[in-house]
């Protein structure tokens, strides 16, 4: 199965390489493609899935969902993301 999130602050490969990094880790996920133009996080997995968590994770690396984040927390996301990025 695959699930395609559209996130948030995605700039340059060390942002997706950081993505990969963080997803891989999870349990029934097999691959992860991260597209920093369309800022795209494609998964592909099996049914032992949860979308929740792996959205939990994105937003704690600085990668929210799009459009779920406003104002101060916008910011911090903002701000997680380039460490994220600077370590991927």
């Amino acid at each position: 199965m695959k699930t395609q999130i559209v996130v948030s602050n995605v700039k340059c490969s060390g942002c997706g390489n950081s993505i990969k990094n963080g997803l891989k880790t999870f349990s029934g996920v097999s691959e992860v493609k991260v597209d920093v133009v369309s800022q795209t996080v494609d998964i592909t997995h099996d049914g032992n899935f949860n979308l929740q968590k792996i959205k939990e994770k994105l937003a704690s690396m600085g990668y929210p969902e799009k459009d779920t984040l406003e104002g101060f927390d916008r910011l911090a996301a903002s701000a997680r993301a380039y460490v994220s990025c600077a370590i991927g």
